[in-house]
């Protein structure tokens, strides 16, 4: 059984209320970089940077993070632009849902390699079931939930919804 936890109007707001926390915390930088987790977080990146082009100045550019969600340690986290380009920056790493923390600590991980301004983690459902000292400075909603069950983020266009199964 799905329960629908929050609607397409709903996401829009989160996403806007999100990009300007963002863009507050940015406001002298000259470039934010989004990383978006491939899959649902680069979904959710992408709709970050889109509004925030339309609220600041500074370039906002999409980072694609890569990795093997059930085996990151295997597969290691790759990103779409260099390491180089990322040096003294902020970024932002952005996921669909903070379930286990997994995901997150290892893409956390990979930008903690390199010399940064900040680090920031952004995330459209919080769970409270975490793994690992991992936390989302910029959240949705958080939701109490039991292992059992599971939030299912769906992003299409203009249908975007997040459920509880």
């Amino acid at each position: 059984m799905e329960n629908k936890i929050l609607t397409h109007q709903q996401i829009q707001y989160k996403i806007e209320r999100i990009a300007y926390q963002i863009y507050e915390a940015n406001v002298e930088e000259k470039e934010i970089i989004i990383a978006g987790i491939d899959g649902g977080g680069l979904n959710f990146a992408k709709k970050l940077q889109r509004v925030l082009k339309r609220v600041t100045n500074a370039e906002v550019t999409l980072c694609k993070v890569i990795m093997d969600k059930e085996n990151p340690l295997q597969s290691g986290v790759k990103t779409s632009i260099p390491e180089s380009e990322y040096i003294n920056k902020s970024i932002v790493l952005v996921d669909d849902v903070l379930n286990s923390g997994t995901t997150l600590i290892y893409g956390v991980h990979h930008f903690l390699k390199t010399p940064l301004k900040q680090l920031k983690t952004a995330v459209l459902v919080n769970r409270n079931h975490k793994k690992y000292p991992v936390k989302a400075d910029y959240k949705g909603i958080s939701l109490s939930t039991s292992l059992q069950e599971h939030v299912h983020v769906q992003f299409k266009a203009k249908n975007d919804m997040v459920f509880l199964d």
